[in-house]
């Protein structure tokens, strides 16, 4: 599907889910400074944040409603054929988590370069009861981020969905990925160090928004 189609489709999808959304979620959205970041992105970009459901993304959509996001997506929600076009409709980067195919990666790294912005969740999966959270983080949003030189913003949400509490968002402010990498590391090792440090900060905005919502 062309970008322009996917891009009038995600302005139909917001614009008529959006009376379900606010009933759904009624998300409120803090800031670590929204002089440096609030909820316009510009240019190419890519967005981190933790995972607490597979609504995470629904949320996105209206947080960030002038921008079409186009998030990696677990091979298991393209299992069923009418949730799977719903999300290739809507832009979505099909990861088939258990394969070698990393054609997900280059084209990542094409809409970024063409201006989009990309989502992911680095954890890869949900976690489960009893795990720490977040998860280790994959390293692919530090290798497109360092690929096309495009700033990190990191996100936060508690994940309540669904329930008289109201979802809470917290948009941090943007990293550059080269700042997480050391001079005379290797390239796998400068990875891990961005992604550890991507984790960290995301560990960190999470603090923050519990201290907001106490």
């Amino acid at each position: 599907m062309s970008d322009i189609l996917i891009a009038a489709f995600n302005v139909f999808t917001k614009i008529t889910a959006y009376p379900l959304q606010f009933f759904f979620f009624f998300s409120k959205v803090y800031y670590e400074d929204k002089s440096v970041q609030g909820r316009r992105v510009k240019g190419g970009a890519i967005i981190i944040s933790n995972h607490t459901s597979i609504f995470d993304y629904a949320v996105y959509l209206f947080v960030f409603w002038q921008r079409t996001l186009r998030f990696q997506m677990a091979e298991v929600l393209f299992e069923k054929k009418g949730l799977s076009l719903l999300l290739r409709a809507l832009g979505g980067i099909f990861v088939d988590r258990a394969g070698f195919d990393f054609g997900f990666v280059s084209k990542s790294e094409r809409i970024i370069e063409k201006g989009g912005v990309v989502g992911v969740f680095p954890e890869s999966r949900l976690p489960k009861p009893g795990e720490e959270r977040p998860l280790p983080f994959k390293t692919s949003a530090a290798y497109i981020a360092l690929s096309t030189g495009a700033p990190i913003v990191p996100v936060v949400t508690n994940g309540s969905y669904f329930t008289k509490k109201r979802a809470r968002v917290l948009i941090g402010k943007p990293l550059c990925a080269a700042d997480l990498t050391k001079d005379g590391a290797s390239e796998k090792e400068n990875l891990q160090l961005a992604s550890d440090a991507l984790r960290e900060r995301i560990m960190e905005l999470q603090a923050q928004l519990d201290e907001k919502t106490k």
